[in-house]
């Protein structure tokens, strides 16, 4: 099935996604590990079912040297050897980040005090504004049905700068 919209064909489109990927900028910008980015971004992306947004963070990590085995178990971290005590800080943050509306709590005290172990103040709101970037991202994707399979790494900076 074809996109239903193509946002980039849109001038308001594309200036909301220039501003979008400025925001998105910050976060690129900031200490906070790159692998973690992808990680975290790759993880909401699959909670919320989109398929773009998967291939594209696969992509991205792929291209800046993350392993096929890390990346084919972000989805089970849990249940696995392979991730750093921060990155799975990171990862339970993404989660109950993500899904909101699964937990009467939002983000647990237990996992905020992970994250506080393992991250600096501005690797947090890097974090924090990371997983509101990423939700708002996917739901962007697949309300228009924008399909994975054809990203290509970088292809978003080409298009946008």
């Amino acid at each position: 099935m074809d996109a239903r919209f193509n946002m980039l064909g849109n001038e308001i489109g594309v200036k909301f996604a220039k501003r979008f990927a400025n925001a998105g900028m910050a976060i690129q910008q900031s200490s906070l590990p790159q692998s973690t980015q992808e990680l975290v971004a790759l993880r909401v992306s699959q909670i919320n079912g989109c398929g773009w947004c998967v291939d594209m963070h696969i992509q991205e990590a792929a291209a800046a040297g993350e392993t096929a085995v890390r990346l084919g178990l972000v989805a089970v971290w849990r249940e696995t050897t392979v991730f750093t005590e921060a990155e799975r800080a990171a990862l339970a943050l993404a989660e109950e980040g993500t899904r909101l509306a699964d937990a009467h709590e939002g983000v647990s005290d237990g996992t905020w005090d992970r994250v506080r172990e393992h991250f600096d103040d501005d690797q947090i709101a890097a974090l924090v504004s990371l997983v509101a970037l990423v939700n708002a991202a996917n739901r962007l994707a697949v309300i228009v049905h924008q399909r994975g399979g054809s990203y290509e790494p970088g292809m978003f900076a080409a298009v946008l700068g």
